[in-house]
């Protein structure tokens, strides 16, 4: 058979003619041969493979020895032997030469065809030796990259242990020694794809082994600082810094620019030839790894390297802004050379020259990344110009060039140039290398206080991190819309996609920040909270109007009115929503039902409301002997005057909400939050009001009955919530007024939550009205945090016999002694038991400080989605279930109880992150739960508990798509431009502003404020005068657990 193939293949017949007869031998394959015809066989096909004259023949070659060497396995296993292949490495085959290319994809293919073989561990071993010996050859381009290919696919080739780490050095020699002569564009994209293949070999080998990283890292810097004329190292070394994690630039640059075995001329050297690596293509992070060498150099004061090199690369990096692949990169470190060398123009003076000729040639083309370049460019020019005065013949064609242009204001100009400069550097190193990672470790993006705007920030990393609601919000195709949701949008997609630690909210925080808030100062957050979900409720009832009257009219008809719209609205809002269709987002989220029934226990009749509600507020129970009550005397300290922002008057409940804008129809506000202040005097909240409550339809809170003695047990949020749902008499100044009786009657109220929302916000009310002194208190009780709760639920079937018509024009002024009697048990008790809904700790917004005007706001938060298993979410020693209104606490047998006894040592570590504004940090519940142990002023004020074990049929219809199941959705174009815009430009942005922040940094860490604290210390601020955190508690530690 091997006769008539070589015949065939020399022959003069038609190549289809041929191709028939091939496909004869190969199916000739499956029969039986003798070991000799075998072998003869696998040579010829090897020598057509080797030698083959046209690619018919080698094509020929590989068909009929995989068809011989599947069918004959241990024929070729024994053809295909160590003593052959060795032949194959060292001595090539016949006239082919060893380092042929052809040898290696034959070798490799053979690997494969006996890969289940056992004598392919002999081969293994065999080609670890041989790979090392072929790399100490320095072999072409084209080699090296089928080299790699081979090792790639065969690790098991690759050496092992200490010739490992030889092997990664000698490789990155040979990348040094890498050349392309040619200046084709084919050609040219062939030695770039063969070096990106080497490189990816030694990430491999680095991520596989990385003991090996740190010597090939040593043999990259020995080889760019060699000062040996007779060797130029090749820039495709370039390829191999996006492969080192950024995480190793403080390290390794710290180590260089203080290694005292490293000559200037060496670093200078080394220098440079990093700068003409911006000229490589595809590589990422040149200009990171450059600029931290810069400032690395300048933080040492080693000034003459860099005067040195700024002045001999400066026009290079210029003329690397040309070429679009690398021209992000080279304008950062074009930037950075500029503006740090301030003592002369003579840098600056280099490129004068040639400014003109590139701003006429990216203005002429037009296209949107130009001018975005031409931006920049141009304000880094004005901020040269402006340094170096007084050449006006050099500037006078510059300034026509760029006139079209936006010139930056003097005082911009002046921060950053004094950002900038050599000499200001000297503290820089650290805090501008730790940043070029882009986000912290947590891989969580901070929001930049904007001026007493802790109280928001702490709202929307709590939002953010509740996951469903998050995809929920990105996933919204918003395009064309200028609503809130879309600013929340938006900031939901930074939050998640920016490259940067912190992200500054300016434009949200306008748009979300309620008119009766002042600016810059304190604010309450849960007023702020509920607030936002309000307005992104009645906004998307109103854009629903408005979709539904435009599909409904003609093109030729005229347009609804805003006032026409906002009735529909207000009609929509007041009407109950029974689908999930007709809920907005906000219902869908965080809208639960709350059902009051009020028994008058003189003929027993009853009425019955159901309200909507997107948070409850839980009131401090009083402890259940009134006698034992420690009355605790306000610190003179402490006090303050009235007319902060927790001053509030309390609304009857035929009342608008008092939290909300009174111009707007409140979903979240005519809660049961409402309902609760009307009939407890346990809370106060928050308005733009700041009157002194003072008629008989506005609570006024008793410290004397909410606040506890030092020493007693801490209540948890379990406790709260079953006094927020225990039973009430109404009596004396509360009595109820029956309809059916037509007289003030003792009554019973007892309320029961009907519909549970996805995720429960509960807030504690901490700020108190004391009569007496007419000032706000916060209560400073500890409270315990359960991570898991069970929420009782007891749903109704039909609404039809509720009555939605009873009166709610009673004055309710509760007094102490009604607080007591709400602690009785109900004598109308019913059979049925509500259902016991299970939710986990989602977030925890704390605030710290003792006054309600001051103080500051911080977060916990981790990432649940309604899908997550509990044994992966929850973790909490002891037992912490809820009881109804007409029950106790659950016992062990309760389900959360089971879910924590197993998951009693399963904690997980960095689950839980803290927000801080800027600052995050991974945390644990533990630190959650001692917060206020350790810092008596920290105190839980607003949490939310998500749902456990739901389906969230939101996402139903997502996530069958196949686009996003466990992940974020992906984001629409014009969010995604954004965030990429942003994000090429975040190492720009970070440069001008290092200085400013790093002062900032060493500030904040000399103050008496815990961990950086980015509010100011004007009055109401998070200052420690204000309340957030001085004390004399230890500060150092404050918020790092």
């Amino acid at each position: 058979m091997d006769k008539i193939l070589e015949g065939l293949v020399s022959s003069s017949h038609p190549l289809p003619l041929k191709r028939v007869i091939v496909r004869k031998v190969v199916e000739s394959a499956e029969h039986w041969l003798d070991e000799a015809q075998c072998e003869a066989m696998f040579d010829l096909t090897t020598r057509l493979i080797l030698e083959g004259q046209d690619p018919f023949q080698r094509q020929v070659g590989h068909q009929v020895l995989e068809a011989y060497a599947r069918y004959h396995r241990p024929e070729f296993e024994s053809f295909f032997n160590k003593t052959f292949v060795l032949g194959l490495l060292q001595q090539g085959y016949h006239s082919l030469d060893r380092k042929d290319v052809a040898i290696l994809d034959y070798i490799h293919n053979g690997l494969k065809l006996i890969m289940s073989c056992p004598s392919v561990l002999d081969l293994f071993s065999l080609l670890q030796v041989e790979v090392l010996r072929m790399v100490c050859e320095r072999p072409e381009p084209q080699l090296c990259a089928r080299l790699s290919d081979l090792l790639t696919d065969f690790v098991q080739c690759i050496p092992k242990g200490k010739l490992s780490i030889t092997f990664c050095q000698q490789l990155v020699r040979t990348i040094g020694h890498f050349q392309c002569v040619s200046t084709q564009e084919k050609e040219l994209r062939e030695y770039v794809s063969q070096v990106t293949k080497v490189s990816n070999l030694l990430q491999n080998i680095w991520k596989a082994e990385p003991s090996t990283l740190l010597p090939s890292l040593q043999e990259v810097f020995a080889s760019i600082s060699s000062t040996d004329a007779s060797f130029e190292p090749s820039v495709a070394l370039a390829s191999l810094v996006q492969h080192i994690p950024l995480q190793m630039i403080t390290v390794l640059i710290r180590s260089l620019t203080t290694d005292p075995n490293v000559k200037d001329a060496s670093m200078t050297q080394a220098l440079c030839r990093m700068i003409d690596w911006l000229s490589w293509p595809l590589a990422q992070h040149v200009d990171t790894w450059v600029i931290a060498l810069l400032k690395g150099l300048a933080a040492v004061q080693k000034f003459t390297i860099l005067i040195d090199v700024t002045l001999l690369k400066i026009e290079l990096v210029f003329n690397r802004l040309w070429f679009p692949l690398v021209r992000p990169g080279a304008l950062t470190v074009l930037s950075h050379m500029l503006l740090s060398f301030q003592h002369s123009p003579e840098a600056f003076h280099l490129i004068v020259p040639h400014v003109v000729n590139l701003v006429h040639s990216f203005k002429s083309d037009g296209l949107p990344s130009s001018t975005t370049f031409l931006v920049q460019l141009t304000e880094l020019i004005h901020c040269m110009m402006y340094h170096y005065s007084g050449f006006p013949d050099l500037y006078e064609p510059i300034l026509e060039a760029i006139k079209d242009f936006p010139k930056p204001s003097e005082e911009k100009i002046k921060l950053i140039l004094s950002q900038s400069a050599w000499t200001s550097q000297s503290n820089s190193l650290a805090s501008c290398l730790s940043r070029l990672s882009g986000k912290s470790e947590t891989g969580k993006t901070g929001l930049i206080n904007l001026g007493n705007t802790c109280y928001m920030n702490s709202v929307i990393q709590a939002l953010f991190m509740a996951t469903d609601f998050r995809r929920q919000v990105l996933s919204l195709n918003l395009n064309g819309c200028n609503s809130l949701m879309k600013k929340l949008q938006h900031l939901f997609a930074f939050l998640a996609h920016t490259q940067r630690e912190a992200y500054a909210p300016r434009i949200f925080f306008e748009a979300s920040r309620p008119p009766w808030f002042t600016p810059r100062s304190q604010q309450d957050c849960s007023e702020y909270l509920r607030f936002l979900l309000d307005r992104l409720h009645e906004e998307e009832k109103i854009l629903k109007v408005q979709s539904s009257h435009k599909l409904s009219e003609s093109l030729g008809c005229s347009e609804t009115s805003l006032q026409e719209v906002a009735n529909k609205a207000a009609v929509l809002t007041e009407t109950p929503c029974t689908s999930d269709s007709e809920k907005t987002l906000i219902e869908k989220m965080f809208g639960g039902k709350l059902q009051t029934h009020i028994c008058c226990l003189n003929c027993r009749s009853t009425s019955q409301k159901v309200e909507a509600f997107t948070d409850l507020s839980l009131a401090f129970c009083p402890s259940s002997s009134m006698e034992n009550l420690s009355f605790q005397e306000p610190a003179s300290s402490s006090s303050t005057q009235d007319g902060g922002l927790m001053q509030a008057s309390v609304p009857g409940p035929s009342k608008e909400p008092g939290v909300c804008n009174p111009s707007t129809a409140a979903f979240a506000c005519y809660s049961a939050v409402n309902e609760r202040m009307v009939d407890s005097p346990d809370e106060f909240r928050c308005s733009e009001d700041t009157s002194v409550p003072n008629d008989s339809n506005k609570m006024l809170v008793n410290k004397d009955v909410l606040q506890k003695a030092g020493g007693e047990t801490t209540s948890s949020v379990t406790d709260l919530l079953n006094y927020f749902l225990a039973p009430e008499i109404l009596t004396g100044d509360n009595q109820y007024y029956c309809e059916n009786c037509a007289s003030l009657q003792n009554a019973e109220k007892t309320m029961q939550i009907t519909e549970e929302p996805e995720y429960l916000i509960l807030t504690l009310l901490r700020f108190s009205y004391d009569q007496k002194y007419h000032v706000r208190r916060k209560i400073l009780d500890n409270v315990s945090l359960p991570l898991v709760l069970e929420l009782p639920v007891k749903r109704t079937t039909s609404f039809s016999s509720l009555s939605e018509s009873w009166s709610l024009d009673v004055d309710f002024t509760d007094i102490s002694e009604n607080l007591a009697k709400k602690l009785k048990p109900s004598g109308t008790e019913e059979a049925c038991s509500p259902k016991l809904v299970p939710y986990v700790l989602s977030s925890v917004v704390v605030h710290s400080g003792v006054s309600s005007e001051s103080g500051h706001y911080y977060s916990y938060a981790r990432n649940i989605t309604g899908t997550e298993s509990s044994y992966q979410m929850c973790h909490q020693p002891e037992t912490l279930t809820l009881a109804s209104s007409q029950s106790h606490l659950l016992g062990r047998d309760s389900p959360s109880a089971v879910i924590e006894q197993d998951l009693e040592n399963k904690e997980m570590s960095k689950e839980w992150f803290l927000f801080n504004d800027s600052r995050v940090t991974f945390t644990s519940f533990q630190s959650v739960q001692k917060i206020t142990s350790r810092f008596p002023k920290d105190t839980a004020y607003v949490l939310l508990y998500k749902k456990q074990n739901s389906t969230n049929g939101l996402s139903g219809n997502n996530s069958t798509t196949g686009l996003w199941v466990n992940g974020d959705p992906p984001l629409q174009k014009e969010l995604m431009d954004a965030i990429t815009k942003d994000n090429k430009l975040y190492l720009q942005e970070q440069e001008l502003n290092a200085r400013a922040r790093a002062l900032q940094a060493a500030s904040a860490s000399c103050s008496f404020r815990p961990n950086g604290f980015d509010d100011n210390d004007p009055p109401g601020s998070c200052g420690p005068t204000g309340g957030g955190g001085g004390g004399g508690f230890n500060t150092v530690g404050r918020l790092v657990f």
